[in-house]
């Protein structure tokens, strides 16, 4: 699994320390202070696809349903085909087609993406107000949509990145030497 961080987060990273070894202060205005523990800690929140960085807590699509209904269905449609936003079930097999469906079961490589994502952007008009349980719920109720996990499986830190995502190995690994290799499954 990949061990990089995203690279936001690494430029993010790469800045404040740099500005720690820097003492933090422009020298023309006299601006910014070496960052604390606490804030680069606010900022290391990604997660790898190997579920390193996930935080405790647990769902399953049954406790799911009720987050997607208050959170989700305003945007995504009652059962996840609807929009007006994406659509994010269905597409299974329409990749190599004409009209290609990019969807949560169709295209995502890992559901611990799916996570991460719905910590980070969701719900659209508040994000990051989710709950790791409320997470872990929703990510559960939509991979229970599209057919990759049952009703009553509990998804958490341990089993989320089990989860064998349809289009796992339809990407290409990164072959530039500067990101480093993949160690293979």
């Amino acid at each position: 699994m990949a061990t990089v961080r995203s690279a936001s987060l690494a430029i993010a990273f790469t800045l404040l320390c740099s500005a720690a070894r820097l003492g933090a202060q422009s020298p023309a205005f006299g601006l910014g202070h070496t960052p604390k523990a606490e804030e680069l800690k606010s900022i290391d929140i990604d997660i790898t696809p190997d579920g390193q960085g996930l935080p405790p807590g647990a769902g399953t699509a049954a406790a799911g349903k009720d987050v997607y209904t208050r959170r989700c269905e305003t945007c995504h449609g009652p059962t996840g085909k609807e929009g007006p936003q994406d659509v994010l079930v269905g597409g299974k097999g329409s990749l190599a087609t004409a009209k290609p469906q990019k969807t949560i079961g169709s295209y995502w490589p890992y559901a611990t993406t799916l996570w991460d994502y719905i910590r980070r952007a969701m719900p659209f008009d508040h994000p990051g107000t989710l709950t790791p349980d409320e997470i872990y719920g929703a990510t559960a109720y939509l991979l229970f949509l599209n057919g990759i996990v049952g009703e009553r499986d509990v998804i958490d830190q341990t089993t989320l990145p089990k989860v064998a995502m349809p289009n796992r190995n339809g990407f290409t690994a990164d072959p530039r030497p500067d990101i480093g290799q993949r160690p293979k499954k």
